[in-house]
């Protein structure tokens, strides 16, 4: 008798990497939908080399910016692009990774570590967005519209990363971003908003002070 012949198994489908783009696609267009699907897998250091990379980014496209400006290429401006850029944005997902803890703790949220990193890690294509248009300001009204509109849109991908990454009340959450928003317009009212746009652009800063 011949034997049995053995079942094949169905193959397991393969899961579709999503590119950069069609993620960056989703986050403008879909929000919800991306920030709902982050979630924890242990894998934190793709998440600050998403920074790195993207301070990689900003800091290149600042130097090609300066220099079709007419600035002078030197050892220091290339050294700020390779490396402090990429630098300051992981230091930066960090500081804003405890801040989203802090937000979710007093919202009801999620007490967990790597999915506000990966939630913060996954907005960072605004890092080099901002330095990029920052450097392109060029007086005192220019410096003022880009800071305010970076600024406001940081705000409003913090609250899908906090609701539906974190899972905060989303009553909570909107209070907390409201009080960031007040302490946000009452910088920009004061002249703490001059050292605020310094740090983005100096020389546009500089028309403020004429």
């Amino acid at each position: 008798m011949k034997s049995p012949k053995t079942p094949k198994l169905p193959k397991t489908p393969k899961v579709k990497k999503r590119g950069w783009v069609a993620k960056l696609t989703d986050i403008f267009f879909r929000p919800k939908h991306f920030f709902s699907r982050i979630v924890a897998d242990g894998k934190m250091e793709d998440a600050m080399l998403k920074a790195f990379l993207w301070g990689l980014v900003g800091g290149i496209l600042v130097l090609i910016t300066n220099l079709i400006g007419g600035d002078a290429f030197t050892v220091f401006s290339l050294f700020k692009a390779m490396i402090v850029y990429p630098f300051i944005a992981v230091i930066l997902l960090f500081i804003c990774s405890g801040l989203m803890m802090f937000v979710s703790e007093i919202t009801g949220g999620e007490r967990d570590w790597e999915i506000a990193v990966k939630g913060i890690a996954s907005i960072f294509f605004v890092y080099p967005l901002a330095l990029i248009l920052n450097a392109l300001a060029f007086d005192c009204t220019s410096i003022w519209v880009i800071s305010l509109a970076t600024d406001i849109y940081m705000l409003f991908l913090l609250y899908y990363i906090a609701v539906y990454c974190l899972h905060g009340k989303r009553i909570s959450v909107i209070f907390v971003l409201m009080v960031a928003g007040v302490f946000l317009a009452c910088m920009y009212m004061s002249n703490y908003r001059t050292v605020w746009f310094l740090v983005k652009n100096i020389p546009a800063t500089l028309t403020c002070l004429g």
